[in-house]
């Protein structure tokens, strides 16, 4: 049994492989035994964690590119190949917010952002897709089972304040998931499967200053958000490690279009 949830002898490619999230992505994926290819724009990043990996006994490349520029998606792509032959895996965790993709309580709804809105949904799903057309395509020529993991969020499940652009770019991620798990099924079989992994709140460098104050409290958002897990605390980054080994590997090799919720209770917390 324990076989099945091995990744030993796969390669696993991670977009956002720099942020916080995306450094348990690709120490869950090494210590299950697979080979991961950390892919980010901030190329500093990327190579120390390669190397910190490498320092380890792991096996690790650094790639640099971002997620919404097929050419350098398609050179990151072709260096993996090269290096490793082969690829098994992608995990699209490349996404996010911005500053100009908030709409604060003070602003005047009808004169919000648009631009910035869009910019940041089109990170969330675009994001996704590219890579997915560009990696995916490398696994599905592998001729072995391959696994796509979406991240996604709470914020395609629930209506969440401020943040519209990722909110709308998180659920036609989850509509994307749906659908293409469908799409590779047909033309693939059981050979090239997709599923999304959705977090609750877990603190990054994008939401920090939004849900905790400078000394370690909780801001008014953050409250609110504690009140509405039943574990009353925020996730820990490596608490999604088993859930994603979980979807990369066989021992769930019959999941596909599905959506793991990591949230502590959150999704399905009514309030009362």
């Amino acid at each position: 049994m324990s076989e099945n949830f091995s990744l030993e002898g796969k390669v696993i490619v991670v977009t956002g492989g720099t942020g916080i999230l995306g450094q348990s992505f690709i120490d869950g994926i090494v210590e299950a035994g697979g080979t991961v290819g950390i892919l980010g724009r901030n190329a500093a990043i990327a190579h120390e964690r390669a190397e910190a990996i490498k320092a380890r006994g792991g096996q690790a490349l650094a790639l640099v590119a971002d997620v919404l520029e097929e050419d350098q998606l398609r050179a990151a792509c072709q260096q993996v190949v090269q290096t490793y032959g082969r690829i098994d895996g992608l995990v699209n965790a490349a996404g996010g917010n911005g500053a100009d993709g908030v709409l604060d309580p003070e602003h005047d709804v009808f004169k919000m952002n648009l631009e910035g809105m869009k910019r940041v949904m089109d990170l969330n799903i675009w994001g996704a897709i590219r890579p997915t057309q560009v990696f995916g395509e490398a696994i599905a020529q592998s001729g072995r089972r391959g696994s796509i993991v979406n991240i996604s969020s709470m914020n395609s499940k629930r209506a969440i304040t401020k943040v519209l652009g990722y909110n709308m770019g998180k659920a036609a991620l989850d509509c994307y998931n749906q659908w293409f798990a469908v799409e590779m099924a047909n033309r693939y079989g059981d050979k090239l499967r997709m599923n999304a992994l959705a977090p609750g709140f877990f603190l990054t460098e994008q939401n920090r200053n939004l849900l905790t104050t400078p000394d370690g409290g909780f801001t008014a958002r953050g409250e609110l958000v504690i009140r509405q897990t039943p574990f009353k605390r925020f996730g820990h980054p490596d608490e999604l490690k088993g859930a994603l080994v979980w979807l990369l590997s066989d021992a769930s090799q019959f999941v596909t279009g599905s959506m793991i919720c990591v949230d502590g209770g959150f999704s399905i917390f009514g309030g009362v």
